[in-house]
């Protein structure tokens, strides 16, 4: 096992790194710059925390926010690294304590914001410690082509002339082709190694509804998915405290967030998020990039983000653990409207704008989701991903033509002067003031639409507006313009296709699941390991995914661990955290078991006793005896145990001349796990239970 790997298992209390950890730990340790662009809940922050724990020296992580600081270094001190960070939140008494923890070189891992990165107090410390390593987060802010850009981000290229002998590492999940170059050219790192991890995150199924009955759809929607975590992101900050209020009045837990709140209520409204005491936030865009709450189970977008990266980025927010999540968009032509008026008054409006279009596309698109996501940032997937809206019920489509015509004769005989809303109206044989009033009932296309609700003329109006028949004039009152495509189907020269809109459906239909009852106490053990962990968060206030994640819950209420052995070998249970928190759990997993009249004689505890009696040195036919089981059932818990970890010496039972056969077998029939297979290629002159244990030698000896 590599010096990486003891400290991920020892440290993290995993036994495996992800795709691309490894590769990037091994660059950083040989001292090279890197660009790295993995997913948000792909593990970025473990390609620098390994290497920090590795060498000598402190690790420096540049991080945007104060409260993604503060998680990052708690989830570090639970896990039994010494850690720190230095902003303003802090007192001059705490800044004293952390500085003085730094000099005395037990730092492993310093966290600071970029204005106290280039600040001259804190150049003047770096001049004195040993620096190992730069690691910058959320990099995508230092390039004006990112969708996040902070000025403050952009003067960091003084790193590399003041410390150029020391590795940077630049981390973002979201970054598309010319953000990435802007982010290496920026800070000007020396020939840097480039990661780009899949930006696929198949546990995050994706779906788009058209933004009508919101509230009701919402409420179904979470009826589905009760006593789960979620963020419903909204464009203003009315929209967040109105949509709490009804949600409240509903009888739903939530609160809202955004950023007209005192700093101290923002910080009380994250942290009860962070600590389950509130499952749903409504929140604008200034909520979530300081989160790092790995059981976010869904993500809701009330209204459309204004770019493909702010999208990915937010619903990121979800599944960070690796299990299943939701991600629910409402699409309108009245959010086009708004980020349209918003990007007039930005610096960079081609830009913003062509990325609005993209948007807009992938929102109107009748093509799986996850292939447009992925497309967008130049990865390509083959198949369809049977994990969106799309895929799970292609919508029919039927010829529009007639709708279309009507729109655009009433936008010509209206003298192209009218936006969408007036339009519509005036189409649908409205009576208000201000239709009379200006005299559009005389127009001849006046209700020639009134057989169309409101709310569906809309949905028509955003298809025929992305299949580029019309445009918006947005210097002239948001004023509908034909095209020349539009002319052409307004004279007879082209078809259009619309959707059907009943085939777009709010969410999609869910089949009720018949538990067996096997799976509804696993369910039960879930949820009362669940309430144990918030109520271990609660006595040390820490957020309960700090204590463990959803997703080792779930593997300990699968595996029922029994045992210090057995809970060590679930995924997230390290040193430090058996140390705390292990005997409580299993005290748990026990007492539920006893509660439901569980089987004591699980195969795990089965395994534990026959390595309880290896190691105090009786013989397989011993232990068989003592048991009361077949040798080779023993032989085949040995062979277990081993890919697990286990110290066993299986050249006890197999000779080199053996093993070697075995490996010859192995390898000529593609690594092959049917030991009968095996048997029979070797002419049945070795027997089974060898296979079996060669097998298992053979593979852990590839993996490491």
């Amino acid at each position: 096992m590599t010096t990486a790997k003891r400290a991920l298992k020892k440290y993290f209390g995993y036994d495996h790194f992800r795709p691309l950890q490894e590769q990037v730990i091994q660059s950083v340790l040989q001292g090279e710059d890197a660009l790295v662009i993995m997913p948000t809940g792909g593990g970025k922050s473990i390609c620098y925390q390994i290497p920090a724990l590795i060498m000598e020296g402190i690790t420096v992580v540049v991080s945007p926010l104060i409260a993604l600081m503060k998680d990052q270094v708690e989830g570090l001190h639970a896990n039994g690294v010494d850690a720190a960070f230095l902003n303003s939140s802090q007192s001059s008494q705490q800044q004293a304590s952390v500085m003085e923890r730094i000099t005395e070189g037990s730092v492993k891992l310093l966290y600071v914001s970029p204005e106290k990165l280039l600040s001259h107090d804190f150049y003047y410390l770096l001049l004195q410690l040993k620096v190992n390593l730069f690691a910058i987060d959320e990099a995508h802010c230092i390039s004006v082509w990112g969708h996040d850009f902070r000025p403050e981000y952009a003067k960091m290229a003084y790193l590399k002339k003041q410390f150029p002998h020391v590795p940077v590492i630049a981390l973002t999940a979201t970054a598309d082709n010319l953000t990435q170059k802007d982010i290496v050219n920026q800070l000007g790192l020396t020939n840097p190694k480039k990661f780009n991890s899949s930006f696929d995150r198949p546990n995050l199924s994706l779906n788009v509804a058209p933004g009508k009955d919101k509230f009701k759809t919402i409420l179904a929607f979470l009826r589905q998915r009760p006593h789960q975590s979620g963020i419903i992101y909204c464009l203003s900050r009315k929209a967040t405290e109105g949509l709490s209020e009804k949600l409240k009045n509903a009888g739903v837990n939530a609160s809202y967030y955004h950023a007209g709140l005192s700093a101290e209520e923002r910080a009380r409204r994250q942290e009860d998020f962070i600590n389950d005491e509130v499952p749903i936030i409504c929140a604008t865009i200034a909520f979530g990039m300081g989160i790092d709450k790995s059981n976010v189970r869904w993500v809701i977008h009330y209204n459309l983000p204004r770019n493909i990266e702010s999208y990915y980025q937010e619903i990121g927010r979800a599944g960070r653990d690796g299990l299943k999540a939701d991600t629910l968009l409402f699409y309108s032509f009245s959010d086009v409207i708004v980020h349209r008026k918003f990007i007039e008054e930005s610096a960079q409006k081609e830009v913003s704008n062509a990325k609005l279009e993209r948007i807009q596309q992938f929102c109107d698109a009748q093509i799986c989701r996850r292939k447009i996501l992925l497309n967008y940032f130049g990865e390509h997937l083959e198949e369809d991903c049977n994990n969106c809206d799309v895929c799970k019920n292609p919508p029919r489509v039927f010829d529009g033509t007639i709708i279309a015509q009507k729109a655009f004769s009433a936008i010509v005989r209206l003298k192209e002067r009218v936006p969408a809303g007036i339009l519509i109206d005036v189409i649908r044989g409205s009576s208000r003031q201000e239709i009379l009033s200006k005299g559009y009932q005389k127009i001849k296309t006046y209700g020639a639409g009134k057989d169309i609700a409101h709310q569906d003329w809309q949905q028509y109006m955003l298809q025929l507006l992305n299949l580029g028949f019309i445009s918006v004039a947005y210097d002239d009152g948001n004023a509908l313009r034909l095209t020349p495509q539009g002319r052409e189907v307004l004279f007879g020269e082209r078809l259009v296709n619309l959707v059907h809109l009943a085939s777009m459906k709010s969410v999609p239909e869910v089949k009720p699941i018949v538990k067996t009852s096997k799976q509804e106490a696993r369910e039960g053990l879930f949820e009362a390991l669940r309430k144990l962990r918030l109520q271990i968060s609660r006595e040390e206030n820490i957020p309960p995914y700090l204590v463990f994640s959803d997703a080792s819950l779930q593997e300990m209420a699968q595996e029922e661990p029994t045992s210090e052995f057995e809970m060590k070998l679930i995924s997230g249970v390290g040193v430090r955290k058996y140390q705390l928190y292990g005997d409580l759990f299993i005290n748990e997993i026990v007492e539920f078991g006893q509660k439901k009249n569980y089987e004591a004689k699980k195969s795990g505890e089965s395994f534990y006793q026959t390595y309880e009696y290896y190691k105090q040195g009786f013989s397989v036919e011993e232990i068989a005896s003592i048991r009361k089981i077949n040798p080779v059932t023993i032989y085949s818990h040995l062979a277990s145990l081993y890919e697990k970890g286990a110290d066993i010496d299986l050249s006890e039972y197999l000779n080199p001349s053996e093993l070697e056969r075995i490996e010859d077998a192995y390898r000529s029939l593609n690594e092959t796990n049917k030991v009968k297979d095996l048997y029979l290629f070797m002419n049945e002159e070795i027997e089974y239970y060898k296979i079996r244990l060669g097998i298992s030698y053979l593979k852990v000896l590839s993996s490491s």
